[in-house]
C-alpha cells in the first residue's frame, strides 16, 4: 500500500464561503487520478465540509470505482455523542452516506482529555469491537489531540487499538502542546501503526518564509516546500499512511509526483529541515491549520481560519519581486456578512475544539488591531 492518502477535509469548492459548493468535476478527476497512479486510501469524517464530505465521497468514489480498488477511513464523531443510543446512528449514518458497505479503518474522532470519561461510560471502545465483528470495521484506531501521558495512558488501557492517527510535521515535533514527537515514541512504545495527518501543517509548510524555501530549492529546484514536510513524515518508522488534504488537481499531481516512488529524507536533507524549521517559527505567527473545527460553534459567525491567513500574510514578507498585498482590504471584504475580530465575545468555545490549542479570543484583539 503506497504512504499517500486522499484526505477529503480540504476539497476543492466554486465558493470559498460555502463549505458544500464542492466542485464536483475536479473532485471525481482528482479520485480517478489518485486511482491510476496506485493510491488506495481515502479519508473522511462525519463533520468535513459541514458534514457533506462523506456524500461526497460516495458520490466521487463509491459509486464510480469497484469497492475493492480503494480503501476507505472514516470517525465516529465523539464530541457529537451523548448518549449510547448515539453510537448506532451515528455509524448507521455514516454507513448510508459514504455507502461503502463497510469501514476499512475507524477511527474514533480526536480524543483524550474531557472525552475519556464519556468513551469509558459508554464503552465506545467495546461499540468499535461490536463492529468489528459484525465486519462493518475491519481495523479500529482514533486520532489524537493531547499530549504524550494521555495518549500512553489511552494505550494502555485499549490495546485493542490497532494504530493511532497523530498530527506529526517538522514544525510541531517539539511543540509545547501538540507534542508531535512525544506522542511519536509513545506510539512507537506500543508497537502501534501510526497514520500521520497535518504533514504540510494545513498548507502552512507549503507555503513558507522565502529565506526558508530558498533552501529548500537551492538543493532540489525540482522539489516543492510541501514535498519536504511530508517526506519528513513519511519516512519515520512505524508510520504507514500519511494524509494530506488536497485541495486541488495541481496539489494532488505533486504530491504524488514523489510519492508513488518514495524515499525518505537523506541525512543531509534532515539537516536542511531543521535549518528552516527554525526559520519557519520565526517567521509564523499563527499555527493555525485551516481544520474549519472552530467556525460552525461560533456565535459571532468569525471566519477564524481565513483572518488568521490573513494576519500571517501581515506578518510575513512578501517574497523577492512580489507586490505586498492589501490584506487589510481582503480583510474587510472577508467580513463582509461576517464577524469582524473586534467582535469576539471571548466565548472560547472554538478554543474548546481548537486541536493546535490556539488561544483564539486573545489573538481576535491583535488582529483587530492590525486589520481594521
Amino acid at each position: 500500500m503506497k504512504k499517500l492518502g486522499f484526505g477529503m477535509m480540504r476539497l476543492p469548492l466554486t465558493d470559498k464561503e460555502d463549505q458544500t459548493s464542492f466542485d464536483v468535476a475536479q473532485i471525481e478527476k482528482m479520485v480517478d487520478r489518485f486511482l491510476e497512479e496506485g493510491f488506495t486510501y481515502f479519508d473522511t469524517a462525519y463533520m468535513y465540509h459541514k458534514n457533506q464530505s462523506e456524500i461526497m465521497l460516495r458520490e466521487a468514489l463509491v459509486k464510480r470505482h469497484p469497492r475493492e480498488s480503494f480503501i476507505v477511513a472514516d470517525k465516529l464523531p465523539v464530541f457529537f455523542v451523548k448518549e449510547k443510543d448515539d453510537l448506532e446512528r451515528f455509524f448507521n449514518e455514516q454507513l448510508e452516506k459514504t455507502g461503502a458497505g463497510y469501514f476499512d479503518y475507524y477511527l474514533l474522532h480526536s480524543i483524550g482529555g474531557s472525552k475519556m470519561k464519556l468513551i469509558e461510560d459508554l464503552d465506545i471502545f467495546g461499540f468499535g469491537l461490536e463492529k468489528k465483528k459484525e465486519g462493518k470495521i475491519k481495523h479500529l484506531g482514533f486520532s489524537f489531540h493531547d499530549t504524550a501521558d494521555v495518549l500512553d495512558d489511552i494505550l494502555t488501557k485499549h490495546p485493542e487499538a490497532e494504530f493511532v492517527q497523530l498530527q506529526i510535521n517538522y514544525l510541531d515535533w517539539n511543540h509545547k502542546s501538540i507534542q508531535s514527537g512525544k506522542c511519536y515514541e509513545v506510539a512507537r512504545k506500543h508497537g502501534k501503526e501510526i497514520i500521520i495527518m497535518e504533514p504540510v501543517k494545513g498548507g502552512a509548510l507549503a507555503d513558507i518564509a522565502p529565506e526558508a524555501e530558498k533552501m529548500f530549492r537551492d538543493h532540489s529546484p525540482e522539489m516543492s516546500p510541501a514535498s519536504w514536510a511530508i517526506r519528513f513524515a513519511a519516512g519515520l518508522d512505524g508510520v504507514m499512511m500519511v494524509l494530506s488534504g488536497m485541495s486541488t488537481l495541481e496539489q494532488m499531481e505533486d504530491n504524488m509526483s514523489y510519492m508513488k516512488d518514495f524515499r525518505p529524507l537523506t541525512e543531509a536533507e534532515k539537516g536542511i529541515v531543521d535549518k528552516a524549521k527554525d526559520i519557519i517559527l520565526e517567521s509564523r505567527v499563527v499555527p493555525c491549520t485551516a481544520c474549519r473545527y472552530c467556525v460552525e460553534g461560533c456565535p459571532m459567525n468569525i471566519q477564524i481560519p481565513e483572518i488568521f491567513a490573513l494576519y500571517n500574510k501581515e506578518n510575513t514578507p512578501a517574497k523577492e519581486g512580489e507586490a505586498p498585498e492589501d490584506n487589510a482590504a481582503a480583510y474587510k471584504e472577508l467580513c463582509e456578512g461576517h464577524g469582524k475580530a473586534s467582535e469576539c465575545v471571548k466565548c472560547k468555545a472554538c478554543e474548546g475544539i481548537c486541536p493546535q490549542h490556539i488561544e483564539i479570543s486573545d489573538l481576535m484583539g491583535k488582529i483587530a488591531w492590525a486589520l481594521e
